[in-house]
Parts: C-alpha cells; structure tokens; sequence
C-alpha cells in the first residue's frame, strides 16, 4: 500500500498529503468529476423552466430527482464497496449521463411532463464522487498512528473545501452556459465532465480501496454503535443549509435583489471553504466526539449572525457579512463528521457509510427547505432565519446526547 514518504514537521500539511503516491491523480481526476454536482439541479431548473415556462415544474422535476437519489444512492455505494470502486462507478455514471441526456433531449423535443421525471430520476445512479475519494484517503492513511490520523483530518478538511467549491463553481457555470449557449448547455457540459472525470477517476486502480465481498455476518453500518445518533447530527446539519437557502433567496428578493442572492450564498460557501482549508492545517484534538460537539456549538453560535443581520433590516452587504462568517464553522462540523463515519464503519463499508451520511444531509436540506418556506411565507424573511439557528440547536442537542456512543470499534 502506498504510504507517506517521511517528511519535515515544518512542511505544510497539505503538502505532506499530496506526496502520498497516486493522490494527485485520483484528487484532479475526482475534482473534474464532482464539479457538475454543483451544476446539474442549476441547469435542470433553467432548462426546464424556459422550455416550459413554469418554475413549479422544474422544482417538482428536481425534487423526485433529489429523493430518488436519497433512495438509490446507499445502494450504489454498497455496490461500489462490495466490488470496486471501478468496476461499479463507470456503468452506474453511465446510466446517469443517460439519463441527463435523455432529459435534454424530451425538453428539447417536447416530450410529455411525465417523461422528464422518469429521465431525472434515472440520473440517481451518480454514485458518491466525494465519498469514494474520502474512501481512497481512509484506505491510504487507515493505520493507527498519529501521522495517519493528522493525514487523514487534512485530507477530510480538503474533501470538504472541495465540495464547498464545487457548490460555489457549479451553479455559476451552469447559469453561464446555460443563458450565454443555449439552455441545455449546462446540462450537456454537466454530463460530458461527469462522465470523463470517474473515468479519469477509475483509471487509478493504484489507490482504490479493495473490494471487500459481503458476508453473511455483515451489517449495514446504521446497526454500529452510534452510528444513528451521528445521522441525526448530519440530518439537522442538512436541515440549516436548506432554511438558510430559502430564507437568503427570500430576503434578497424582498429587497428587490434577487438576482443576487446566487452571490450572497456563494459568499457563505466561500467562508465554509476557507475555514475548511484552515481547519486542515490545526492539529486535531484527541476526542474527535468532543470535536464535534464543539463545532456544532460553534455553527449554533454563529447561525444567530444572519437572524440579527436580516432584523437590523435593509442590508444586503450586512446579510452577506453575516453569512460569510457563518459559514466558518460548517466545514469544520462536516470534516469532524466525516471523520466519525470513517472511524464507525467497518473498513469494508466506508462508501456505503459515507453515502448515508450524505443522504441524510440531502434529508434534511429537503426538511429544511419545507420548513424555512413556510416559516417565510407566513412570518416573513427575516424571521426564516430562526429555522437554521434552531437546526443547528437541534444538532448540538443530539450531538451532545449522543457523544457517549460515538466510541469507535475496533478496527475490522
């Protein structure tokens, strides 16, 4: 197995990471395929509204598309652990891409309504592009040693900048295509990277985890210790990044600003982001339990910043302040995560335990959007803001109960 080349203790810890062999290559090749992760939902929605000329229509086309994922995606990935990340992610990708392009081509030709569900439900093989390269770091630095655990905390804490980039990047992208080419530009671009990046991805068999066949002792990894507790942490998660999107789009466009509340939520993706790559450098305390409850303590904290921002009223530029820095304590929240999912689930399930935790995430957004939009309608915009402070409460809450059983097994 490769393994990290002795280095400086001085040297940056990204450096360190991106000498172990092979990483660079499965990281680009990673990176080419999750950007369109931030592009599709975007291109679906402009593509299906200026063909149909209703927003209601492509919401409900996105939104069977988005549980349908929820439903198929630990599938996929038990798939992908039980024979190789290869020799699953390629047919399963290949099925999505046609299933894009089945969706471009019925809003193209006018097909039926019903058409562009089955279409972009279709696209819900996409297997977990981020939770098979996290997959890929865990196998390289799954050693017990404190070199492998600081490895492997620098490599969550880029995976998260990482995803936080792409869902900065993408929309921006798919809007650009999609208005600047032609509307089925973005999800044409989406499906053409999507498809070249997993097959750039698969291509490094040097790195990929081994396949590890079931047995009939195996477990799905909801039935280890903790692991349900941990769920319920990344569902209220979830739940405050949907209200906070609805509460954003909604008090820009009372202000008459619609348009840029695209910008303003980039800019809380951006704090994410960067705190992220900041959070992958600190030395990572011992209790990875007490980590997380300590992050969660901080996003509840910080998601007051946008409620006082939208009541101080009137201000977009303080809104987006206010949403920069709260977006400062979510990556550390999701990498300390991640890091307790990769520590719960047996080394053979680590995709199938990885999707979980990003399906409930995908849960809770849905959750968190159906409760912020009421909120919003019924009391207003600014008042939408008390939905992601009491998610992120409520995370803290069942992050702090549900610490004593976050006590990892021992390794299988």
């Amino acid at each position: 197995m490769p393994r990290t080349p002795p280095l400086s203790r001085r040297s940056n810890p990204y450096i360190r990471l991106f000498r172990t062999p092979g990483a660079r290559a499965f990281t680009l090749a990673n990176l080419i395929a999750r950007l369109p992760m931030g592009m599709f939902g975007v291109s679906a929605v402009l593509m299906i509204a200026g063909a149909r000329g209703s927003y209601a229509l492509a919401g409900a086309v996105t939104a069977t598309g988005l549980a349908a994922t929820a439903l198929v995606a630990p599938w996929t990935a038990r798939l992908v652990d039980r024979h190789g990340q290869a020799r699953v992610a390629v047919p399963a990708t290949a099925i999505a891409v046609l299933g894009s392009l089945a969706l471009l081509l019925c809003v193209r030709f006018d097909a039926p309504d019903w058409t562009l569900f089955v279409a972009y439900a279709a696209t819900a093989t996409t297997p977990n592009t981020g939770g098979m390269s996290r997959a890929r770091w865990a196998h390289l630095h799954r050693g017990p040693s404190p070199r492998d655990a600081a490895a492997l905390h620098t490599a969550n804490s880029f995976e998260q900048a990482a995803d936080e980039l792409c869902f900065m990047i993408g929309p921006v992208v798919a809007a650009f295509l999609c208005s600047a080419l032609f509307p089925e530009a973005g999800t044409l671009v989406g499906a053409v990277l999507l498809m070249t990046g997993v097959l750039l991805f698969a291509a490094q068999r040097s790195t990929e985890p081994p396949a590890s066949p079931r047995t009939s002792a195996s477990n799905s990894p909801v039935r280890t210790r903790g692991f349900t507790a941990l769920l319920a942490v990344f569902l209220a998660t979830g739940a405050v990044f949907g209200a906070l999107e609805i509460a954003t789009i909604a008090y820009a466009d009372g202000l008459g600003h619609r348009s840029a509340a695209g910008a303003v939520l980039a800019l809380q993706a951006a704090g994410s982001c960067a705190a992220g790559l900041v959070y992958g450098t600190v030395r990572p305390a011992r209790s990875v339990p007490g980590r997380l409850v300590l992050c969660v303590g901080a996003m509840s904290v910080l998601m007051c910043l946008p409620l006082l921002a939208a009541r101080a009223g009137g201000s977009l530029p303080l809104l987006a302040a206010a949403l920069l820095c709260a977006g400062a304590a979510t990556a550390p929240t999701m990498v300390t995560g991640m890091t307790l999912v990769q520590r719960l689930t047996p080394p053979g399930q680590l995709n199938e335990g990885m999707t979980l935790a990003v399906t409930a995430i995908l849960g809770g957004i849905a959750a968190g959007s159906a409760l912020g939009g009421q909120v919003v309608e019924r009391a207003g915009a600014g008042t939408g803001y008390l939905v992601p402070l009491c998610a992120a409460s409520l995370a803290l809450v069942v992050g702090a109960v549900g610490r004593g059983r976050y006590a990892a097994p021992p390794r299988r």
